[in-house]
């Protein structure tokens, strides 16, 4: 019984490391989307990261004040099951958001906060991603007048260089529209992150080269997603993981002593990246003379539970 408690309370760190897999992390310190979670949280997926920004609001005589730089930082909190973000501005003021998606009442809720006007209650906005692929979020909100109305809330032209946002003041019909704020964060994405992705495709691809090598099919089928394309010159294409394990396998009688993928460009988008450049190598069969070759390729990453893996992989050797 003492054995059996021993076992247990080592093996509790593990289990509770499984439990954060998407929490922010030096690997991932945006985290990842929780698969359980609901798929529109994807809609905020382009937003994640940190992006440099202006930002600029009315002053009382109704004229647009000078623009206010700022980073705007977005995460995935709750273990992946929600988004926070952060404006940190040059000015000194900092505010945030708590968004989460209720699937019963099929839409986003946004609870606000700020360090200029911190408030016991937080204000919530509602809304949803529209067709056209903008995120409009709305509160109910009179004009100063009196009109009944809402402020309104917009992300749009989002890609993965950035985005734009606007809080206009709206009647019930949204036939007037009255801006008040407006933050522009295209071409503002900060890198980083995505240099730390491009580092792990890197890593990722010299995993396979060493599986390769060693003759770890095993390893080389781990090396694709699940639903992966093998697409070789010359063959019908090669789909799902086992089908590429056993592609790999017909070539066990060829030893390989070397393997390499250069790539040429690494670009991320999201949880998808496509590489491109040359690979080389050597391999020697029987008593034959070693043999040098080398070749391009393209090749698609996916992430998947939490690891980029290959999703479809093209080559052809170059004549030498």
């Amino acid at each position: 019984m003492k054995n059996r408690y021993l076992s247990l309370l080592l093996l509790l760190p593990y289990l509770g490391m499984a439990q954060y897999d998407y929490e922010p992390s030096a690997e991932h310190p945006f985290g990842l989307p929780n698969p359980n979670a609901p798929t529109e949280l994807l809609d905020f997926a382009p937003l994640i990261g940190e992006c440099n920004c202006t930002s600029a609001t009315r002053n009382p005589d109704q004229t647009w004040a000078e623009p206010v730089s700022m980073v705007w930082r977005f995460k995935y909190i709750m273990n992946g099951m929600g988004v926070q973000d952060e404006t940190l501005k040059e000015d000194g003021t900092y505010s945030g958001s708590i968004r989460q998606f209720i699937p019963d009442s099929t839409r986003w809720y946004v609870h606000y906060y700020s360090s200029g006007s911190p408030s016991p209650s937080l204000p919530t906005w509602e809304g949803n991603k529209a067709k056209e692929g903008k995120i409009i979020l709305y509160r109910e909100q009179k004009a100063p007048n009196g009109m009944d109305g809402y402020y309104r809330l917009s992300f749009y032209d989002i890609d993965g260089q950035g985005f734009k946002w606007i809080g206009e003041w709206v009647n019930k019909d949204e036939s007037v529209v009255f801006p008040t704020w407006k933050i522009d964060c295209s071409n503002g994405k900060i890198q980083q992150g995505n240099e730390d992705e491009k580092r792990y495709i890197r890593e990722a691809s010299k995993k396979f080269s060493k599986a390769f090598i060693e003759q770890d099919f095993e390893a080389m089928a781990n090396s694709y997603t699940k639903d992966a394309k093998l697409i070789p010159l010359g063959t019908p294409i090669v789909e799902g993981r086992e089908a590429i394990k056993q592609r790999w396998i017909l070539g066990k009688d060829t030893k390989v002593l070397s393997h390499s993928m250069d790539d040429t460009e690494i670009t991320v988008l999201g949880d998808q990246a496509y590489d491109y450049g040359y690979y080389k190598g050597t391999s020697k069969k029987g008593d034959e003379p070693i043999s040098e070759w080398k070749g391009k390729y393209v090749v698609v990453w996916k992430k998947e539970e939490g690891s980029w893996r290959m999703y479809i992989d093209i080559w052809n050797r170059l004549k030498d």
